[in-house]
């Protein structure tokens, strides 16, 4: 997965609030409090994975294009409806 420099920003800005939910969420960890500790280590985990492989801009552009163009301009997707090898019924 290659970054970008936008991606590479997004990345570092979503590690600036999660690594330090991360270090309190292990000191709960070593504290004894398992539930929390471990919750919100699912969440620092979360903020930076969630974004980088779910919230694709890329991808949710390429998707409300895609549903925003008719079907016979979209690229590839739909069949044709004859066929070209030549073998059409007359």
């Amino acid at each position: 997965m290659g970054l970008g420099v936008f991606d590479m920003i997004g990345l570092a800005a979503s590690l600036v609030f999660a690594l330090p939910l991360a270090n309190y969420a292990g000191g709960r960890l070593f504290a004894g409090e398992v539930a929390l500790g471990a919750g919100l280590l699912v969440v620092a985990v979360a903020m930076v994975v969630l974004p980088q492989y779910f919230l694709n801009p890329e991808r949710l552009f390429g998707a409300l294009v895609r549903g925003l163009l008719p079907r016979r301009l979209r690229g590839g997707d739909s069949p044709r409806e004859g066929s070209d090898d030549g073998s059409a019924e007359k």
